[in-house]
């Protein structure tokens, strides 16, 4: 039973992306679409890619609180590597750190190098097992991650619940480059 949610979850984001892409509503390219979308359910069903990682619906309502703050954090960010280097001062600090994860499954391991990757002045540019090398370009960017709060966020995005759960601050070293 959770498998077929799953297949119809994926076909409803499928049809939904399809249909916002396309922006088409004539018969013809409809059947187009629905045909596309039935071609890819069926080679993922046949491919067994179709499961709670790939397609994770459980994470959907977290995600609905996720998203903006994520969105907001970019933004921010954005306007701090802007205001640095635009007054090129010295708060343009390149250094490399080690941030340690306190996901416990692989997508929110992926979760969360990809929203510090997402995040202006950021970069994960490696991952090893709950470690991840990242590259801060400036001194607010590294205060960001020290602070845990990414982290604890993408960790209660993991368990599918708002809020916050209760994490001890990742270890954070750092490295001048």
């Amino acid at each position: 039973m959770r498998r077929l949610l799953h297949v119809v979850s994926l076909a409803v984001v499928l049809s939904g992306i399809w249909w916002l892409l396309s922006g088409y509503a004539v018969l013809f390219i409809l059947g187009l679409g629905a045909g596309s979308i039935l071609l890819v359910l069926f080679i993922c069903h046949r491919m067994d890619t179709i499961d709670h990682e790939t397609h994770p619906i459980h994470l959907a309502p977290a995600i609905v609180t996720y998203y903006p703050w994520l969105i907001w954090e970019i933004v921010l960010a954005n306007w701090d590597v802007a205001k640095a280097i635009v007054k090129n001062d010295s708060s343009l600090r390149p250094r490399l750190m080690q941030v340690k994860s306190t996901q416990k499954s692989e997508v929110g391991r992926v979760t969360y190098a990809n929203s510090i990757t997402l995040t202006p002045g950021t970069v994960t540019l490696n991952a090893d097992g709950d470690s991840f090398l990242v590259h801060s370009l400036t001194q607010g960017s590294k205060e960001g991650l020290e602070t845990g709060e990414m982290d604890r966020r993408v960790s209660a995005l993991e368990l599918g619940k708002d809020g916050h759960r209760a994490t001890s601050q990742p270890a954070a070293g750092e490295t001048d480059i």
